[in-house]
């Protein structure tokens, strides 16, 4: 199939690319682009059909909207195998598509636990055959993520882990996180960290302070976060390993990966997620479920460090941490409702906030989306990015669209946000992913 893109604003930083283009697509894969005349720039005609010239199969018109790689989500939780009542591979990637992402790394805490080479291989499988994205399984560092024992690191990156995590629990045992480290220089996989000391944040719900106080529930500090990121650091250093560290939330999180970074660490990354960036923890006013999430919810002078830590490049990535829950689960008492909101369907219209606050211009907004996770992950020559050959991922986004989120209209099993009834501005008119295209209204 010859599909023809046109008048497309496109913003690929991996190209330095800010202009109105045409792109040829072929065979799933990026054609040639040409420079066109702009018509209509910003007006939008949400990728309406145009008349085909000789050898093409399908025209769209992107009206002048901005057109970008589609989007790399480094931090996705699909759930399946074992709690498919959540997610399942198939909702997961309908839903990413629907955000205007299409390539997700989901993350092993599932039932069994992705630390063996089949369960590795199943997810690949079911992936390939359900999923309408490319899927990306990362591994467990250590074996039922219980941080007693490494997994299988060497099978399950030959069997297709693109990285290695225990995410929804840290790796306490520090000479277990070395030897993971150690082995990351050895085969170049990314180690994940999910920052969290078990020991300051046992029973902690919600960010410690006095909302917590007020509201009679136990507190996480920020210190629980900033221990482990500084002994992973450390560690680090002391390996040479190749350290991402996930979900940042905090002031001093911040400060940590920029030192960090200006001393010399190479192999250091760092994402953030849009509710870091977007609402503090007032928003468990109410001991609203929908918005626990671990780690916790912050104050105002972490979103503004956050905020920071994205327009100076201390932190490279922005990604959802997509965590649905049934609506049970959620639904029922604060301290037992299960940690994690369902992001894949808002990340875009919340992230062009920081375009319209002046924190990011659009192109570094897309820069954090699209080619920065995909040279972190070793994609960088067929995901986030519009060069020729590179996979057929793109998005068309209509950044003039106004429209308020609907969690019940969500593709996602999980209707868990907080940003239920918000009004956004921007969100995708057409996916592309591995060539299929996804219109929407």
């Amino acid at each position: 199939m010859r599909l023809l893109l046109t008048n497309c604003h496109v913003v690929d930083p991996s190209q330095k690319m800010d202009g109105v283009y045409n792109i040829l697509i072929e065979d799933r894969k990026i054609g040639e682009i040409q420079a066109q005349a702009a018509k209509s720039k910003g007006q939008g005609t949400k990728g309406n059909k145009e008349q085909k010239p000789a050898g093409i199969d399908d025209v769209i018109d992107a009206g002048g909207m901005i057109v970008m790689p589609g989007l790399v989500d480094m931090h996705v939780h699909l759930r399946e195998p074992g709690f498919e009542y959540k997610e399942t591979i198939r909702t997961g990637t309908e839903a990413a598509v629907r955000g205007g992402i299409t390539s997700v790394c989901c993350m092993p805490n599932t039932n069994p636990v992705n630390d063996t080479p089949g369960i590795t291989e199943f997810i690949i499988r079911k992936a390939i055959q359900e999923g309408s994205c490319s899927v990306y399984p990362v591994g467990a560092i250590t074996k039922g993520q219980k941080g007693e024992e490494l997994a299988e690191l060497g099978m399950m990156y030959d069997a297709g882990c693109i990285a290695f995590s225990d995410d929804g629990r840290p790796v306490m045992d520090s000479l277990l996180m070395r030897r993971a480290l150690e082995y990351s220089r050895i085969r170049k996989a990314l180690i994940i960290s999910h920052a969290e000391d078990l020991t300051l944040a046992a029973g902690g719900v919600m960010n410690e302070g006095l909302l917590s106080v007020t509201m009679g529930l136990r507190g996480i500090p920020p210190q629980a976060e900033e221990i482990i990121i500084a002994r992973d650091i450390a560690l680090a250093e002391l390996t040479g390993g190749r350290l991402h560290v996930a979900h940042v939330s905090t002031a001093g999180a911040v400060e940590l990966i920029r030192a960090a970074k200006k001393r010399g660490v190479a192999e250091i990354t760092a994402e953030t997620c849009p509710h870091y960036f977007s609402i503090t923890e007032e928003a468990v006013t109410g001991y609203n479920a929908n918005a626990k999430v671990n780690p916790p919810l912050r104050r105002a002078k972490d979103i503004e460090a956050i905020r920071q830590g994205l327009h100076d490049g201390t932190i490279d990535v922005i990604a959802t941490d997509h965590a649905p829950h049934h609506k049970d689960e959620k639904s029922g008492e604060f301290d037992h409702a299960p940690s994690g909101i369902s992001g894949l369907e808002t990340s875009v219209g919340l992230s062009m906030r920081l375009v319209d606050d002046g924190v990011l211009s659009i192109k570094g907004l897309v820069e954090k989306m699209t080619c920065a996770p995909a040279h972190i992950l070793g994609l960088s020559d067929t995901k986030g990015t519009l060069k020729p050959g590179a996979d057929a991922d793109l998005v068309i986004i209509d950044t003039h669209r106004e429209y308020t989120v609907k969690a019940s209209d969500f593709r996602s099993k999980g209707k868990n946000t907080p940003f239920d009834g918000w009004n956004l501005k921007a969100r995708p008119a057409v996916t592309i992913a591995r060539g299929r295209i996804y219109r929407w209204e």
